[in-house]
């Protein structure tokens, strides 16, 4: 659960996001400029946050008055193993020093759904964090390490556990609504294992960047899941994204695990936010299907 630090919306003075180019990066900072919040996107290529000295070189562009979004990592398809669970885990020390130091008024982390365990359901923000892969063991320790240093530098931080993000400009090709798109209109062909019987909860990315923004003009801190909080099986998606696409081929292959499901109680986020109301799956997936149609 998070608590709002303003009722009203108020923008901070600035925002400072680190991760800009990122698929959720890029959607958060138009959306913060759109709401013509001064905005200060810095992608790996300006500040690497592995490097030993981004701690210090993060200092010298963070201001005391800064929304400091820490939304970058090295994501699973660029590398599953310990090496790339200790970068991550350094990009997380950079940040929790500025945190540590009080040198910004404000951060948001974008965490991951990932820190729970696969047999949680439903899924609350209270439930317990079983991470059974190293990505959700990196997320769960960079929110610990930034919990800890927020509470010792007096920073408000709100830590934003996303689901199964989609839409445009995404290249994890991760198993579900983006893989399917791409090979659908690549190949005219989604792959399903099974009969994708497995029920996920996925998240449009727009979806993603405006509950972050109000989080942003709240000053909020806590804990939330954002997520739609309807789970739809990988079935069902690919006979979408089939439709979408012109009639893509579903082909079925042997399943490779057992069947599991996820679920979310939203009951968190729709306290904190009775107003916001999720983008269907149907519309988002047209809209990121338009979205592709004009690259």
């Amino acid at each position: 659960m998070i608590e709002h630090g303003t009722a009203t919306p108020a923008p901070p003075s600035r925002a400072v996001v680190l991760g800009a180019s990122g698929v959720i990066g890029q959607v958060l900072t138009a959306a913060l400029r759109t709401a013509d919040i001064p905005t200060a996107a810095l992608a790996s290529a300006e500040l690497d946050l592995a490097a030993p000295d981004a701690g210090a070189r993060l200092a010298g562009v963070a201001r005391a008055d800064d929304c400091l979004v820490f939304v970058s990592a090295v994501t699973p398809d660029r590398g599953r193993d310990l090496d790339t669970f200790m970068k991550n885990v350094a990009m997380g020390r950079a940040v929790a020093r500025i945190l540590e130091s009080g040198g910004c008024a404000h951060a948001v982390y974008i965490s991951s759904d990932a820190v729970y365990g696969d047999d949680v359901n439903p899924i609350r923000e209270t439930s317990a964090c079983d991470a059974p892969s190293l990505h959700g063991l990196m997320h769960f320790t960079r929110e610990g390490m930034l919990a800890h240093a927020a509470s010792v530098g007096r920073v408000p931080l709100v830590r934003l556990r996303v689901g199964l993000v989609y839409g445009p400009r995404d290249t994890h090709n991760s198993y579900g609504p983006n893989r399917f798109l791409r090979t659908a209109i690549a190949d005219r062909k989604i792959t399903l294992f099974g009969n994708g019987e497995e029920k996920r909860d996925h998240v449009y990315v727009a979806d993603v960047a405006a509950i972050a923004l109000a989080t942003i003009l709240h000053r909020s801190w806590g804990v939330l899941n954002v997520v739609s909080g309807t789970s739809r099986t990988f079935g069902e998606v690919a006979d979408i994204v089939a439709r979408l696409t012109g009639g893509a081929e579903i082909v079925r292959q042997p399943r490779q695990s057992a069947i599991t499901h996820r679920h979310f109680d939203v009951h968190g986020l729709r306290t904190a936010f009775p107003a916001f109301v999720p983008t269907p799956l149907s519309e988002g997936l047209a809209a990121t299907v338009a979205a592709m149609a004009t690259r």
